[in-house]
């Protein structure tokens, strides 16, 4: 995409953190936003902030988890706007400690979030996008961690690596039809968000985050790492760039790359992967 001015941005997750930030962001550049996140107070004051500077604005409360959520989005969407042309399906929650603690409710939750969310995403907008025929683009959030696999974010990991294979794919599939659809796959390391917090937003039935001493200090030793890290406005910035430059990879902490290259280079030699701490991804 060339040109953003009066085109429409569809953003989950856009409540706040990397999401908020898209958000203000792609008004800053002239676009329409069709806005979703589970909560809804701070959802209706980043759509009132906007509002009051000028963007045009649709928001919805939805659970990303639900396809008629993302579907009926879709309709108010294209009601409102006749349709979309960059889509940021960002929603993303955190869950973490040893994998055979992770209960299967918290397995159903993260991987409906992070990844069956992209999914309706892409099953609610793309159709129409591709149709349109119009120049678009669709940018997915993973994450470092979908390119590595640190110890205590098994959940994070699985589903942010599902996430850059599934990214790759359309990009491969709207190549092969011809579709002039981009893709961006966002991988950024520590930012300032509460992805942390994760469990402030848990469904009814979800079990509380354990309460062992162990991942209790682990929690804030990640609390620490994200608080250090870059702002989301710094990945709003990239993000844009990237989609003005029709460029896939996202990754916002160069300082990260050894991380991967020493993986991949593994995988190649076959090697046994390397014991890699949450607090060793700097």
């Amino acid at each position: 995409m060339q040109e953003l001015e009066g085109k429409v941005a569809v953003i989950t997750g856009a409540a706040s953190g990397i999401g908020r930030a898209f958000a203000e962001r792609f008004a800053a550049a002239g676009m329409k936003l069709v806005l979703a996140d589970v909560e809804k107070e701070p959802l209706e004051a980043v759509s009132a902030a906007l509002a009051e500077g000028g963007s045009e604005i649709e928001s919805a409360v939805i659970d990303v988890r639900e396809p008629s959520a993302l579907a009926g989005l879709a309709e108010r969407c294209e009601a409102r706007f006749g349709g979309a042309h960059l889509l940021c399906n960002n929603a993303g929650v955190g869950v973490g400690g040893p994998m055979w603690e992770v209960t299967p409710k918290d397995w159903d939750w993260i991987i409906g979030v992070n990844l069956v969310g992209v999914i309706n995403g892409i099953h609610a907008f793309v159709p129409s996008m591709v149709a349109s025929g119009e120049p678009g683009h669709v940018v997915n959030t993973a994450s470092i961690a979908g390119l590595t696999c640190p110890a205590f974010l098994g959940p994070y990991n699985v589903t942010k690596h599902a996430v850059v294979a599934l990214s790759e794919s359309l990009l491969n599939d709207f190549r092969a039809t011809g579709a002039s659809i981009g893709v961006s796959v966002l991988c950024p390391g520590w930012v300032q968000t509460r992805i942390h917090e994760s469990d402030r937003n848990k469904p009814a039935g979800t079990p509380a985050d354990s309460s062992d001493p162990n991942l209790d200090a682990m929690r804030k030793v990640l609390g620490d790492l994200v608080s250090g890290g870059i702002t989301p406005q710094q990945v709003a910035e990239q993000v844009l760039e990237a989609v003005l430059d029709d460029r896939f990879w996202i990754r916002t902490h160069p300082e990260m790359e050894p991380d991967v290259r020493s993986r991949c280079e593994r995988i190649i030699a076959a090697e046994t992967p390397k014991l890699m701490a949450p607090t060793e991804i700097k």
